[in-house]
């Protein structure tokens, strides 16, 4: 029962704070800024409602008016809610192009402006990721990255990819290592069994983009790992 209460939270406020955020969009100059404020919200509400308390810790590392690409494990479903509950900053997500086809949900997306990408066509990922460079410069905006590109299974830090990470190198937004504690214990894939506890955003210092190039890229995603690691390990 836990679960199927989880399951109609995310549904009922993806599509109250998803079509309002879209129709409020229609009277903004800087188009998706409100869809941003709308996911924090949906964040806030989907961990309220279904009773998971959460703390932030490392705030303090960041520049509140900065843009930051966030990288952050990726071990339960409850990451992405938490992930915009807790980091107080316009959002958007690098996300897995299934979810565009998703009702309601990739419509929201799509017009919020987060980057859809083909894990399964590497070509097809790259291409999006590259359209979003210039969107990124233009308009700058904080993004929502699992360098793992899926879910662990098992609760260790999987290997991260190095493709969305290399957009810090080429439009100088510093990535931020975060690691979220308390989600795998709480919903592991593949399984409906809830366990209620409380949940953690540890937050790491910038990376500046600039001690890394094109040629040094899979240093850049062993580094990043290395930073997330030690949040996710830290007393």
């Amino acid at each position: 029962m836990r679960f199927i209460w989880i399951i109609f939270n995310a549904a009922v406020w993806t599509f109250i704070f998803g079509l309002f955020g879209i129709f409020a969009s229609l009277f903004e100059s800087n188009k998706g800024k409100i869809l941003g404020h709308c996911a924090r919200l949906w964040g806030k509400f989907i961990l309220f409602f279904t009773g998971v308390r959460y703390s932030v810790r490392g705030l303090e590392n960041l520049d509140p008016k900065g843009s930051y690409i966030f990288a952050c494990n990726h071990a339960s479903g409850y990451d992405v809610p938490l992930a915009f509950a807790g980091l107080p900053y316009w959002l958007i997500s690098i996300a897995k192009i299934e979810l565009k086809s998703v009702f309601i949900l990739g419509w929201v997306m799509k017009t919020a402006g987060h980057i859809f990408v083909d894990r399964k066509r590497s070509e097809n990922a790259i291409s999006a990721l590259e359209n979003s460079k210039v969107s990124l410069i233009n308009n700058p905006k904080s993004i929502l990255l699992f360098p793992e590109g899926t879910r662990t299974m098992d609760g260790k830090l999987g290997l991260f990819k190095r493709g969305g990470l290399m957009l810090s190198v080429d439009t100088g937004i510093p990535i931020v290592p975060v690691g979220l504690i308390g989600t795998f214990g709480m919903l592991k894939k593949g399984t409906w069994s809830f366990k209620n506890q409380p949940l953690e955003i540890r937050i790491g210092s910038p990376i500046n983009p600039e001690m890394f190039s094109n040629d040094s890229k899979n240093n850049l995603a062993k580094y990043v790992k290395s930073q997330v690691n030690t949040l996710l390990n830290k007393d």
